[in-house]
């Protein structure tokens, strides 16, 4: 199937034709965010298209097959008003700051554009349903230059325990959004105005406590749906790190009526699993109801100094709202590093 850090989503998602794409038009008014009148088609002499990357190759081709969807490099988070050289885990109970990079112009349109950047936060992991499971966390008014623009919006008062995925929003009238559905993954390919970061750093000191971070599966259809998790990491760098899993009594009553079907994974625990194949495992067959999105837990532990900085990714595959029968729902990409030393 190949490493889920570059996985290519194409199937179905290539085009958008007949029900499938009448239903996402339908429930885009709907979906739109809070206090926010839907979009109409801009004039053809005043379209503009300012866009952000969902990945690094990305040029504002909607829809693209680049993949992972959820890594994008336009969204940045700082401890301070400076940009910082690489986004950080916001710290909890103070100010922190959101770096977004907007791309004056895309293949669509031109001229210099004015709307609204809005930023929203949810639990890591995937299938968040848009926009039930998004919380707006700030916003800007700004108008966008040929070119990049760099767009600072202060992040206040971030909840415990620090951990989110955030997607960015650029709202023009003369930018409008193709169509906004319920599944955040098809809602970013389909729009070059969206992206999306789910990246996560992970400190661990050798023989020290477990590191726990949140994650959530969702169902983003009208109907009951199973689905799978899928653990990657580059076969070079699987060394050092432990990674357990604890479904929780929900999550592993309903995996256990599936049949327990599972790769590179051993139990340790009542709910809990450790990862043992981490250069590809998987957890197959986990239920959800309709619109239902369940969190359960991820740890991180080292018996040894971690000799550089790990990507491990844990991705949800299942049915899509446009669909696909077995789509990137969403996931995140866990920096795991050793303890920094002064």
């Amino acid at each position: 199937m190949g490493k889920v850090g570059m996985r290519v989503r194409r199937s179905t998602l290539a085009v958008l034709t007949g029900a499938a794409l009448a239903g996402l038009l339908a429930v885009t008014a709907a979906a739109a965010a809070p206090g926010e009148a839907p979009q109409g088609k801009a004039a053809a002499a005043a379209r503009t298209d300012v866009y952000l990357k969902d990945v690094a190759a990305d040029t504002g081709v909607q829809p693209h097959s680049y993949g992972p969807l959820w890594a994008s490099p336009d969204i940045k988070v700082c401890p301070t008003a400076v940009e910082c050289a690489v986004s950080q885990n916001p710290i909890v109970g103070v100010t922190n700051y959101l770096f977004l990079k907007v791309r004056n112009a895309g293949p669509y349109g031109s001229g210099i554009d004015n709307g609204v950047l809005r930023v929203y936060r949810t639990t890591p992991g995937g299938g968040a349903t848009w926009p039930t499971h998004w919380t707006q966390i700030g916003a800007a008014s700004v108008p966008v230059y040929p070119g990049v623009t760099t767009v600072t919006i202060p992040w206040t008062g971030v909840p415990g325990p620090g951990h989110f995925c955030l997607l960015a929003r650029w709202v023009s009238p003369t930018d409008p959004m193709n169509f906004e559905g319920p599944s955040t993954s098809v809602n970013t390919q389909y729009n070059n105005n969206i992206a999306w970061r789910n990246v996560d750093s992970v400190r661990l000191t050798p023989g020290g406590p477990r590191v726990v971070r949140p994650f959530a599966i969702g169902n983003v259809t009208a109907a009951e749906t199973k689905n799978d998790l899928v653990f990657t990491q580059p076969a070079e760098q699987a060394r050092g790190a432990r990674v357990f899993v604890d479904l929780g009594p929900t999550l592993f009553a309903r995996w256990q009526s599936t049949g327990m079907v599972g790769t590179g994974i051993r139990q340790v625990g009542k709910t809990e699993l450790e990862i043992v194949e981490p250069t590809k495992a998987s957890l197959s067959g986990l239920v959800l109801k309709p619109g239902e999105r369940l969190e359960f837990s991820l740890s991180f532990s080292a018996d040894t100094a971690l000799a550089k900085e790990t990507a491990f990714n844990v991705t949800q595959f299942g049915p899509d709202a446009d669909g696909t029968a077995r789509a990137d729902l969403g996931g995140v990409q866990y920096l795991l590093a050793g303890e920094q030393r002064g």
